[in-house]
């Protein structure tokens, strides 16, 4: 009784199938910049390739889940120290595909008491959009946003008149960085490779492709993504010793600056990758798929420009947590 609900810490944990995070947060009632609306209080990210081997086996091997539970323990750890009192904690693609999940997240809940919630496809893609969509051009009637993740990729086509934003199309595809890398290889990348890696993708497009051909394409239309390729890309674009989300997120990336940066990716070999401060060994193996998969998206929605989110599905279930408890109202777009 009596508890304000602006009280609350907040905290949003999003599992994929090559990255385990946490979000820890309040809202943000002065921001340093007006796309923020959160007040970060702990954060973790750990890579797990809870999908590793997945292509072959359908199901979620031993030691995925072994190197997850002990990433979801830290979680727990932190959401007690940091006291939250309000947690959406979802899983994406690897449990939706896996023969085991229902399994999996019987034993985390065993294990470590959190409750993991396996999202469809449609509510992954509108929590991205929601948790980046701020980030788009506010000129811009027709948006095409995009998140590579380890076992799919989302796309959401966003429009905007004077009556606010809308999502009009959406997919999902079976598609991601782990998936194409260790179908096609990862750690040597030759150009054939890079292409038949790029030709699967395009395959996986032309669906949505088709799709969205009669929307309209403004002027200002561009690509929004969120996801590590694209963050990686910006952070080899800045040259960056170590990566910087407070120079990366927002960071418009011409088309130009974009082959750029994958051109100088593809120039390096493994080790290079892995000894980058943008990449480092966990995803060496991994951004070149990204790439590809980045690519394809840019030769079927050709754009001048890109934004660059390091913002996604956590910060769109914070988001729609407090406008839930009235913390603040929502904003268009």
């Amino acid at each position: 009784m009596g508890e304000r609900r602006d009280d609350h810490v907040y905290a949003a944990l999003d599992l994929g199938t090559n990255n385990c995070r946490l979000l820890i947060a309040r809202p943000e009632q002065r921001s340093r910049r007006k796309t923020d609306m959160l007040r970060i209080v702990d954060a973790f990210s750990r890579i797990v390739r809870l999908g590793e081997g997945m292509g072959s086996s359908s199901r979620i091997c031993e030691q995925a889940i072994e190197r997850t539970l002990e990433a979801l323990d830290v979680c727990r750890e932190k959401m007690s120290a940091r006291g939250v009192s309000r947690a959406r904690l979802i899983a994406t693609q690897a449990c939706r595909a896996a023969d085991n999940g229902a399994e999996f997240v019987e034993r985390v809940r065993e294990r470590t008491g959190l409750l993991l919630e396996v999202i469809d496809r449609e509510t992954e893609a509108r929590l991205a959009a929601r948790g980046c969509g701020s980030l788009a051009d506010p000129r811009a009637e027709s948006i095409l946003l995009f998140d590579i993740g380890g076992g799919s990729t989302e796309l959401v086509w966003l429009t905007r008149d004077a009556q606010g934003g809308e999502l009009r199309h959406w997919t999902s595809l079976e598609l991601g960085v782990v998936s194409l890398a260790e179908r096609f290889g990862g750690k040597s990348v030759t150009p054939d490779i890079y292409e038949a890696m790029t030709a699967r993708a395009l395959e996986g497009l032309a669906a949505f492709a088709e799709r969205t051909a009669a929307e309209r394409r403004c002027e200002r239309f561009h690509l929004l993504g969120t996801s590590g390729t694209v963050t990686t890309l910006a952070g080899v674009h800045l040259g960056l010793e170590r990566y910087d989300r407070w120079r990366v997120d927002g960071l418009w990336l011409s088309d130009e600056d974009a082959t750029r940066a994958i051109d100088s990716l593809r120039a390096m070999d493994f080790d290079q990758r892995a000894a980058n401060g943008c990449i480092g060994p966990q995803r060496a193996d991994l951004v070149l798929a990204g790439c590809a998969i980045f690519e394809a998206i840019r030769r079927v929605f050709p754009a001048a420009r890109t934004r660059i989110a390091d913002r996604g599905l956590r910060e769109g279930m914070l988001l729609e947590m407090m406008e839930a408890d009235g913390v603040f109202t929502p904003r268009a777009g």
